[in-house]
């Protein structure tokens, strides 16, 4: 994928807000929640694809800073201390055009485990039940 150089990032701080804008005029604002749990980090999408490991009470994480690296990329300080994912070009378009399906995976995943936008503790009444053998 050779994604367009964007040609404004801004942080709207208040709002939780990473602002994606492109020469053609496509424009995407993506919260920091949403930036955080979809980390291109090894910690959360592993080193084999396939979803990205679920990460819950992240509703109130805001992005500390954001640092260019090279030209292809930047790396965003999370205030909750996370900072090892590097949002490559390519990266932050893939977030921007599929932004609604997977925000909507990622409640549903959520829901799925117990778990919570509030708290990453997942809900025993969620955990599968334990297998006793009839008989």
């Amino acid at each position: 994928m050779n994604a367009p150089v964007p040609t404004r990032l801004l942080l709207h701080k208040a709002s939780r807000l990473l602002e994606v804008g492109y020469a053609d005029g496509s424009c995407y604002q993506l919260p920091c929640e949403y930036l955080r749990v979809y980390s291109p980090s090894a910690e959360v999408r592993g080193h084999g694809g396939g979803e990205p490991m679920l990460v819950g009470g992240k509703r109130n994480v805001n992005i500390a800073a954001v640092e260019p690296v090279g030209r292809y990329a930047v790396r965003l300080r999370f205030d909750d201390g996370h900072d090892t994912g590097l949002y490559s070009w390519d990266i932050l378009r893939e977030l921007g055009e599929n932004q609604q399906a997977w925000w909507a995976r990622y409640l549903e995943r959520l829901a799925e485990h117990g778990m919570s936008r509030e708290s990453d503790v997942t809900k025993l009444s969620a955990l599968p039940k334990k297998y006793t053998p009839q008989g």
